[in-house]
């Protein structure tokens, strides 16, 4: 690019032979002149971080503009976020003085830096600016990229949150002078690791993440939300029985680990160990320029090298092709068909993938979770039974449109009672052997050995029951599960999908009433423990006939609604 020549035919902005002067061509390029050269531009370094800040509120602003309801949904979570962040900020302002302020407030930042280090693994497509690789066609350099990033990196819910948390982790710990001058340093630089991790997690991983493999990912996100809900419930009423004394030691060793390192060199400067303290907050400087480091040569990979993740295998298409040690081990026929498609969608398909882990997990967590704390009893474990059975509700729901395949194989009601017959099966595969490992579990861990049988013939009756009243509701209540979003219910059918859910567990609760009625009789006029064995074959045979009884039931209405079975699961 040269400047346009003036009329004499002289170079725009010229100077004095020789002199080799330079002349503005243009924003952001300059050439430089002299005898017999000639001219060339070059482009001017600019900063890209104002852009990428403005690309990131505008990301924000026109995601707000699609619908009310998203605009309503983030309004309301930035509020709830920004109240749970004051009241935080005031709670770790009201531990100051407190002999055990430092074994709240540094483990606190490091569960703060672990969700920053997970999240992107679980919620990848919360943030577009996540995926650097959607600027691979500019110009951009990994270092400015990477300033860039980071700086928009801090517009968001997430880092007001953060940034509250340890300034009232500073507040609480800090003590003099000198400590005040240190966490004007600790607080931005334990922000910016908290970041610079995320970023470098994400970066790391964003192949993964962004193929079907790694997009599935994200169906964890409920088991680590039930995991960590217990894991806070169980701390916390450890703590409320043995007080804070009980998070000195975990304190002590996470002071040295950053980012609660910067936290923990305030708190020593306000102890006098001024060593220490630059030693603890030079080591979270040291893991910002580390992260900073590790990030800037994966974005470098990422924006040279192809990305091959939508390459298809010949070598996995052809094992996918001789993979058939599942469909040996199952029945012939229509029978063996649709259950290996049942457990096909159980691993393949994201939303059915995710409600299993949700279930599963929950499953265990409540019942293992309240034995440890002394507070549960051996009946919970019918949770486990109660919590699969829902996985046979709108069965029909997980084929979406492509369920007009399935109704085509359907011309008779035998033909209905053979396909949610199979559907049942696969479904027992499952949970039939995971709700006995989880009574089995709870009962070890109570120690109430006689109470087994008991326990599992009820687990039984309701497993039975919720299969029964699932293959009803599922040719009922059929509702659609959009495949796009974290959604399970298609707009318009979410009423109908509650009263489904909730009417068939209330209905399996019924159903089970002959053998909670046996149950209390076995416990209260028969001598307690001598006949508890009694509900074990009673309950397994009666869920096994309560569940070929809802079968039969669901059958005629399932042949003879197809077509709007069809229509209703094909709206998502």
């Amino acid at each position: 690019m040269t400047a346009a020549g003036s009329a004499g035919g002289g170079t725009a902005g010229e100077g004095a032979p020789g002199t080799g002067q330079v002349a503005d061509q243009g924003p952001g390029l300059v050439s430089g002149q002299g005898p017999g050269r000639v001219p060339v531009s070059r482009p001017v370094a600019q900063d890209v971080t104002p852009v990428v800040v403005r690309l990131k509120l505008s990301l924000l602003r026109n995601g707000l503009r699609q619908s009310g309801g998203r605009r309503a949904a983030w309004i309301g979570s930035a509020v709830a976020v920004l109240l749970f962040s004051a009241l935080q900020l005031l709670g770790l302002v009201a531990l100051r003085g407190n002999a055990h302020a430092e074994s709240v407030a540094v483990p606190l930042v490091a569960v703060l830096a672990v969700g920053w280090a997970v999240m992107p693994l679980f919620f990848p497509g919360g943030d577009e600016t996540l995926d650097p690789t959607r600027l691979v066609m500019l110009p951009l350099r990994p270092r400015p990229l990477v300033r860039a990033l980071l700086v928009a990196s801090l517009v968001g819910i997430g880092p007001v949150f953060t940034l509250c948390v340890l300034v009232g982790s500073v507040v609480a710990v800090a003590h003099g002078g000198t400590a005040y001058v240190l966490s004007v340093l600790a607080v931005p630089l334990a922000l910016l690791v908290c970041v610079a991790l995320a970023r470098a997690v994400a970066a790391a991983n964003l192949r993964l993440l962004s193929s079907r493999k790694g997009r599935d990912l994200a169906v964890l996100s409920g088991l680590v939300v039930a995991v960590g809900a217990q894991v806070v419930n169980f701390g916390a009423q450890r703590l409320g029985s043995g007080g804070l004394g009980q998070l000195d030691g975990p304190a002590e060793v996470l002071g040295w680990i950053p980012p609660a390192s910067a936290i923990g060199a305030v708190h020593s400067a306000s102890e006098g160990s001024y060593g220490t303290a630059v030693l603890q907050l030079a080591l979270s400087a040291a893991a910002l320029a580390g992260l900073l480091a590790l990030w800037s040569r994966h974005l470098t990979r990422l924006m040279t090298s192809p990305d091959g993740s939508t390459l298809p295998s010949a070598q996995g298409a052809a094992k996918e092709r001789t993979s058939t040690g599942l469909a040996r081990l199952l029945p012939g026929g229509r029978t063996g068909t649709v259950m290996e498609r049942s457990l096909r969608y159980v691993w393949r398909d994201p939303k059915t993938k995710a409600a299993w882990v949700t279930s599963l997990a929950i499953g265990l967590i409540v019942p293992v979770f309240n034995a440890l704390q002394g507070t549960g009893s051996i009946y919970f474990s019918c949770f486990a039974a109660g919590m699969l059975g829902v996985q046979m509700y709108n069965q029909f729901g997980q084929d979406t449109s492509a369920f007009w395949m399935v109704a085509l194989t359907i011309s008779s009601t035998r033909d209905a009672y053979v396909e949610l017959r199979a559907r049942a099966l696969a479904l027992l595969v499952i949970t039939l052997p995971y709700a006995t490992l989880v009574t089995v579990v709870t009962t070890a861990l109570i120690g109430d050995w006689p109470k087994l049988p008991e326990v599992l013939g009820m687990s039984f009756a309701l497993l039975g029951a919720m299969l029964a009243t699932g293959a009803w509701t599922s040719a009922r209540f059929p509702y659609s599960i959009p495949q796009e979003g974290y959604k399970n219910v298609a707009p318009g059918q979410s009423g109908l999908a509650a009263a489904a859910v909730v009417g068939g567990m209330v209905s399996a609760a019924l159903l089970c009433a002959p053998v909670i009625a046996l149950a209390i009789w076995a416990n209260v006029s028969a001598g307690g423990d001598e006949w508890s064995w009694v509900l074990l074959p009673v309950g397994a045979v009666y869920g096994g006939m309560i569940t070929v009884a809802g079968l039969r039931l669901a059958a005629p209405r399932t042949a003879r609604q197809l077509p709007e079975i069809l229509a209703a699961v094909s709206k998502g």
